[in-house]
């Protein structure tokens, strides 16, 4: 099982904290949410990383040295020199392209209970988490699933006809990687600001995938600075279990 954790973006809605660091590279607790994420995954049986750099790249990579040998890990990293002006599905096909595992694809920003990870990685097949308690919204990155279908996903679905909220995590088995890699490559050939999530779309109607239902595990992706403190909270509330 190989981690894959995008580290590119620039982090601009949580600004001034990001002009100097990567939003992975933020700390809570004095640890990083890099390292945070790691320490899940390792915990739970994820033996070899790929980690996605582009904004301010070298203090992703002087990190990912000290974070290979502090845990005794497989970390490589993949570059997106164009990180700027593309979005996920170049981060991530730059990542699994030339891969032949099972991967899990993780945003560098998740903050997540670890019963979240654990729970993924016992699924047997292809699977994304979804969200499904919490109170939705226009931003929230909505799915609508019928027959185990992914029939709509994205921003712009209507809130009364959503499954849940896509949290930005997921799992494609090996057997479905290269399809998934190619329908990545079709979707940055139509427009590389496209979101590597929308291949699940396609994905579902090709191969049998599942879902993993938080049923209230708590978690928050960072975008912004009420994400950043409800974090904190989340951490302290997470240290104390």
């Amino acid at each position: 099982m190989i981690a894959i954790i995008l580290a590119a973006g620039t982090g601009t809605r949580l600004m001034p904290l990001t002009k100097d660091i990567p939003k992975p590279l933020l700390e809570i607790g004095d640890i990083s949410l890099l390292e945070r994420m790691m320490i899940i995954c390792i915990t739970h049986g994820v033996d070899e990383f790929v980690v996605v750099v582009g904004h301010k790249k070298q203090r992703v990579l002087d990190k990912v040295d000290y974070l290979s040998n502090k845990y005794d890990v497989k970390i490589t990293t993949v570059e997106n020199k164009e990180y700027a002006q593309t979005n996920t599905s170049c981060s991530v096909n730059l990542a699994t392209k030339n891969l032949d595992d099972d991967i899990m694809i993780i945003n560098g920003d998740n903050v997540v209970d670890e019963r979240i990870i654990s729970g993924l990685l016992k699924m047997g097949k292809t699977s994304l988490v979804i969200d499904n308690h919490k109170d939705l919204n226009e931003e929230s990155f909505k799915l609508r699933i019928e027959d185990n279908e992914i029939r709509e996903i994205g921003k712009g679905i209507p809130i009364g006809t959503a499954s849940g909220e896509f949290i930005g995590i997921s799992k494609v088995v090996r057997d479905d990687l290269r399809r998934f890699n190619s329908i990545l490559e079709d979707l940055i050939a139509e427009d590389v600001q496209n979101y590597y999530d929308l291949a699940y779309k396609d994905l579902s109607r090709d191969s049998s995938i599942d879902y993993f239902y938080t049923n209230g595990l708590k978690w928050t992706e960072i975008d912004d600075k009420n994400d950043w403190e409800y974090a904190h909270d989340l951490i302290e509330e997470f240290d104390n279990q």
